[in-house]
């Protein structure tokens, strides 16, 4: 259900800069989401098309764009994309890692009319 409220977060971004740029209407709106963000895509859709309606917003096109999860083995140093599950460092076999990126959800940009 967190979905809910970073959908509502979307479409408050997207309205205050839609409002900046005095659109008529915002057709297109990109995000990007890591592999690791727990953020489910046809959720996020499902509560756009219901919060959206009667805003600038309405019927906009939702992309995502879905980016791997970088770690950094803290033993060896080495970085390395995560394929599956969390998996040890497979340079060194080390456990002891930290997450570079892959959490990530973030309103990219958005295509408006004017």
């Amino acid at each position: 259900m967190h979905e809910l409220s970073v959908t509502e977060s979307v479409l408050e971004i997207a309205c205050k800069h839609a409002e900046k740029a005095q659109a008529k209407k915002v057709t297109d709106i990109y995000l990007v989401i890591g592999r690791l963000s727990s953020i489910v895509d046809d959720s996020v859709s499902f509560y756009w098309e219901m919060i959206s309606k009667n805003t600038v917003c309405e019927d906009a096109k939702l992309h995502f764009k879905r980016i791997p999860a970088k770690l950094l083995c803290l033993q060896c140093s080495h970085e390395y994309i995560l394929d599956d599950e969390l998996t040890p460092c497979p340079n060194c076999g080390s456990a002891r890692v930290k997450v570079i990126s892959g959490n990530e959800f973030n309103l990219d940009s958005i295509e408006i009319q004017r």
